[in-house]
């Protein structure tokens, strides 16, 4: 096993076939996201504090694509030694399973999770004119005007698209869904008013509402963003228990040995206690929250209930 008394190291050759030396074998924590995406972020900084205090070295390996399906599977796939973790999403463990019939993992046989590492809340932006404020007053717009309003998201099935199908569901309203090829260029329409509102992310869209070119109503999180406290939620504004928000989470290969499990558990809990490592994630609208691997695991088994049900009703496929 890896980080115990007896360091496993393996032996390489140089150019010219001699056998030099040895060197610990690094610790593979798979993304299924590019480089510089929120989960992305949060794995680099707990590899770098697992690295320091472990004393063995963990590396991020990105391996996007493919709705991240490329990258949960790669990490299902891998030997349940301990050398390979994966960074897993909600979009990889919860929203994929109600989107496509075939996966070619299962995200809770797969898996033995050891904690979530990452909450990412959904807000509700809107252009600076439109006429409304709050949630209320949003409800109240959006049933005054049946499907006269547009949503923008990231394309259909995208987490920013089953949170306005929760939203539709939980306060009666009707709206046109306008999916886009990603985030970007919906925020873009709606920063020129060309769709009339989005749930969408902190990191892209919470500083155009801080500039004064976008209106945040409410956070979809339970409770509110550390990045905004004044925002209230959407469960505060009386739509009790709605809940809407990326996350991330570390996970092993299924039948990894326990104590490895344990282990490491304990390294990230302790980790994200700690004072300041959050504060770059919190500055732009996400935040590191631990948890034990009864309670991850518990949490991912309601989330793929809580999806699959907005997937079937909303009629949602995949792309």
């Amino acid at each position: 096993f890896f980080f115990s008394s007896r360091r496993r190291h393996t032996r390489f050759r140089n150019v010219t076939g001699v056998q030099t030396c040895a060197l610990p074998i690094s610790v593979k924590i798979i993304v299924a996201f590019p480089a510089g995406q929120a989960t992305d972020l949060a794995a680099r900084a707990i590899a770098q504090k697992l690295s320091e205090s472990l004393g063995q070295q963990f590396i991020v390996d990105n391996r996007p694509g493919a709705a991240s399906i490329i990258g949960a599977e790669a990490a299902a796939k891998s030997p349940n030694n301990g050398y390979t973790l994966f960074m897993g999403s909600s979009g990889s463990l919860a929203v994929n399973p109600g989107m496509y019939a075939k996966l070619p993992y299962d995200p809770v046989n797969d898996f033995t999770p050891v904690s979530q590492a990452l909450i990412v809340p959904f807000f509700i932006f809107v252009h600076p004119s439109f006429p409304a404020a709050t949630v209320k007053e949003l409800v109240e717009h959006l049933k005054a005007n049946p499907n006269k309003v547009n949503f923008g998201s990231a394309g259909t099935g995208a987490s920013n698209h089953l949170s306005a199908e929760l939203f539709k569901s939980v306060t009666g309203v009707s709206m046109v869904h306008v999916p886009y090829k990603g985030s970007p260029p919906a925020v873009t329409d709606l920063l020129a008013g060309q769709i009339g509102l989005m749930f969408e992310t902190g990191p892209l869209a919470l500083p155009h509402a801080r500039g004064g070119k976008l209106k945040a109503i409410a956070v979809g999180s339970r409770n509110r963003s550390l990045a905004a406290p004044e925002l209230v939620t959407v469960a505060e504004s009386g739509y009790t228990g709605f809940e809407t928000v990326g996350w991330a989470g570390l996970l092993a290969p299924a039948g990894t040995p326990k104590e490895i499990v344990t282990k490491l558990n304990a390294e990230v809990v302790r980790i994200i206690a700690q004072s300041g490592i959050s504060d770059k994630f919190v500055s732009v609208g996400a935040e590191l929250a631990a948890s034990t691997p009864e309670e991850f695991g518990a949490y991912i088994k309601s989330e793929i209930a809580k999806w699959g049900k907005v997937i079937r009703d909303s009629g949602a496929k995949a792309e």
